[in-house]
């Protein structure tokens, strides 16, 4: 590794033990090598940082840093300060970054001078780490400025890489941005330069449905449409907010949480995870047994040959 590297990844690290070790292998097995890759773990009262200082130990690339909880924001932001390479890398604790991301990343930023931040298309992964589906995502930035505009976090922050000069400009994450930094932070990148995503998979995205209290989600979309408001009133547009993309956590109220069993359950019948898709029949069932939707789609997770067909999130 030289002694400024190419790129610096930033991993912030809060009660992940169950995954966290794989989340730093799929870094480590990168096949570009040129990396320094921050770690800070955020006050975990887990066994995370025990993990996290056998791989320090083993690995010279590794940067760990354990501090008292302080929030994201604020962990994002002091690792920004400390990074010494040209592009930031996000990478979440639970996610697994495919082993060709940076090479392609990388390469896709030195050959556009213009881009000031790239993310890709990825797979979403359930809490046992089987593929559910698979999200593309738009490639051009009018559509993803559009996108965003309306409150979709088109490019998924943990996919993201990021020219640290364009991140330092805008001044880093806005702390009064809670729950929407990343949304908030590409809408304000999206104002200095051209933002894209790759069409390979440079991620599998760990999806954990009940991880977020509905009182979080009831807020994190309120905090989306201020995010828009404000990138509106700097760029002197009239918009319009739409709630956020199909993936997102369901709100408390039945009618939310059957439609979104619906389709996490036909995305792992389609991509051909039958046990996936009958556990979201049975829960579907279990919130409205005389609904005829949630008993097709225990039917045909369980009789039914998968059409394993891609599933696109975004067509």
């Amino acid at each position: 590794m030289s002694l400024s590297p190419m790129v610096s990844v930033l991993m912030p690290v809060y009660n992940a033990e169950s995954y966290v070790a794989e989340a730093v292998e799929s870094i480590l097995a990168q096949t570009f090598t040129d990396f320094e890759f921050l770690i800070t773990d955020d006050g975990s009262r887990d066994r995370s940082l025990k993990i996290l200082q056998a791989y320090a130990s083993r690995d010279a690339r590794i940067r760990l840093i354990s501090q008292e909880n302080r929030g994201l924001i604020h962990t994002l932001n002091q690792m920004v300060g400390l990074a010494c390479g040209e592009f930031l890398a996000r990478m979440d604790a639970d996610d697994i970054s495919t082993p060709t991301r940076f090479a392609s990343q990388v390469a896709f930023l030195q050959q556009h001078p213009e881009v000031v931040c790239v993310g890709g298309a990825f797979e979403i992964i359930d809490p046992k780490g089987r593929t559910v589906s698979l999200a593309t995502m738009p490639e051009e930035h009018n559509e993803i400025q559009a996108r965003l505009l309306a409150g979709s976090t088109i490019i998924n922050h943990p996919c993201a890489m990021i020219r640290k000069t364009a991140l330092l400009k805008i001044g880093g994450y806005d702390a009064s941005m809670v729950t929407v930094e990343d949304l908030d932070m590409l809408l304000r990148l999206g104002e200095v330069g051209m933002l894209a995503n790759l069409k390979d998979v440079v991620l599998k995205y760990r999806f954990h449905r009940k991880s977020v209290s509905a009182e979080n989600i009831l807020y994190q979309r309120e905090m989306a449409q201020e995010a828009c408001k404000r990138a509106w009133q700097r760029r002197g547009v009239e918009g319009h907010f739409e709630v956020p993309a199909v993936w997102y956590r369901p709100t408390p109220d039945r009618a939310a949480q059957i439609d979104f069993l619906h389709k996490y359950g036909w995305w792992a019948f389609c991509q051909g995870y039958r046990g996936t898709a009958a556990a979201c029949g049975l829960e579907a069932i279990a919130l409205q047994p005389a609904a005829l939707e949630n008993w097709k789609l225990l039917a045909c997770a369980l009789v039914k040959p998968s059409p394993r067909t891609s599933y696109f999130i975004y067509d």
